[in-house]
C-alpha cells in the first residue's frame, strides 16, 4: 500500500478483509514453504514476487540484506516460480531481445521508423554475435529479424534496459536478476512492471555481497565495473549460489511482524481450488 496517510478505497478495503482471509492467506504459504527444499549448500537469494522484495540470507540464518524489486507483470509477462543456482555475474552487458519481444515490439516499431535501431542503440546480429546492421534497416533485415535469422541486441551502456549488471542464475524460462535505468519504478507500491525478470534496487550492494569471498572485488571496483568497466565483462562467483523465486502473500519477518500482500497473479486462487479437491499427501 502507498503510504500516503489517506483513509482511501484501498485503505478501507485492508481493514475490513475478514480475519478467516488472512489465516487462508497463511496456510497457502506454509503450504508454498513445505514444497520448498528443507536445506541448502548455501543460504540463498530469494525473490518474494507478489511482496516484490528480495532477501539474501547470511551463514547465521539472518536476513544479510533487504531490497525492493521488480517483477513481471500480472499480465502476459508473469515471473515463474522456480530455484536455480547463480554462477557467475555480467558488468555493462547486452540485452539480447528474445524473439517473442522482437517480434512483438521491435517489428512494429522498425516498421514505422527503419532508424529505430540506431536511435534507441540497438543492432542486428548473426547467431555467432557477428553485426549485420547497426544503422537503417531494409525490408530484406526487417524480415531476417522478423523470421529470427537475425537477432537484436542492446548495447551496454546507461540506457539498456539491463542496467549496467545481470546476475545469471542458467534456467530454461530465461529470467535472471539484473540493474534497471528506471530506478523511479522502485517507489512505487505495486511493482509488477517487467516482461518476465527481476529487476533489482540495490545491484551494485547484490554484487559486493555475492563476490565477499574474492576480496580484490570491493564494493569501489564493482561501482568502476558498472560505470567505466569493459562491456559484458563477466565475473563468476567462487561458488555456486541459490536463487529461489517464491510465491507468499503472507510473511512474518524476523521481528515478528506479520505482513500480507495482494495475491497478484491469482496463484493462491488457484491453490484453494486445487486443494479444495483434498490434501494430495498424507
Amino acid at each position: 500500500m502507498k503510504a500516503d496517510g489517506n483513509l482511501d478505497r484501498g485503505t478501507i478495503r485492508q481493514l475490513n478483509t475478514p480475519l478467516g482471509v488472512r489465516v487462508v492467506q497463511l496456510d497457502d504459504s506454509l503450504e508454498r514453504w513445505r514444497w520448498l527444499p528443507p536445506d541448502y549448500p548455501r543460504f540463498p537469494v530469494m525473490v518474494n514476487v507478489p511482496g516484490f522484495r528480495l532477501r539474501v540470507f547470511s551463514d547465521d540464518h539472518h536476513v544479510a540484506m533487504r531490497m525492493n524489486v521488480v517483477v513481471g507483470q500480472a499480465v502476459r509477462h508473469q515471473t515463474p516460480m522456480f530455484a536455480k543456482e547463480m554462477k557467475y555475474i555480467v558488468f555493462r552487458p547486452y540485452w539480447n531481445l528474445p524473439l517473442d519481444i522482437t517480434r512483438a515490439e521491435t517489428v512494429p516499431r522498425l516498421r514505422r521508423d527503419p532508424h529505430y535501431l540506431t536511435r534507441k542503440g540497438f543492432e542486428a546480429t548473426d547467431h555467432s554475435g557477428q553485426i549485420a546492421v547497426s544503422g537503417a534497416v531494409n525490408a530484406n533485415t526487417l524480415a531476417e529479424i522478423q523470421s529470427g535469422k537475425l537477432l537484436v541486441r542492446q548495447k551496454p551502456g546507461q540506457s539498456n534496459a539491463l542496467g549496467l549488471v545481470k546476475f545469471i542464475f542458467p534456467n530454461e524460462f530465461d529470467v535472471y536478476l539484473h540493474s534497471t535505468p528506471s530506478p523511479q519504478l522502485f517507489n512505487q507500491s505495486r511493482r509488477d512492471f517487467s516482461h518476465g525478470c527481476i529487476r533489482v534496487e540495490k545491484p551494485a550492494e547484490l554484487a559486493d555481497w555475492l563476490l565477499r569471498d574474492q576480496p580484490e572485488w570491493t564494493l569501489e571496483k564493482v561501482r568502476a565495473a558498472m560505470q567505466s568497466g569493459p562491456d559484458n565483462q563477466q565475473v563468476n562467483l567462487s561458488m555456486p549460489l541459490p536463487v529461489v523465486i517464491v510465491y507468499l502473500t503472507a510473511i512474518v519477518e524476523e521481528d515478528g511482524q506479520v505482513y500480507f500482500f495482494n495475491d497478484i497473479y491469482g496463484h493462491d486462487s488457484a491453490l484453494k481450488a486445487a486443494l479444495a479437491k483434498g490434501q494430495p499427501y498424507q
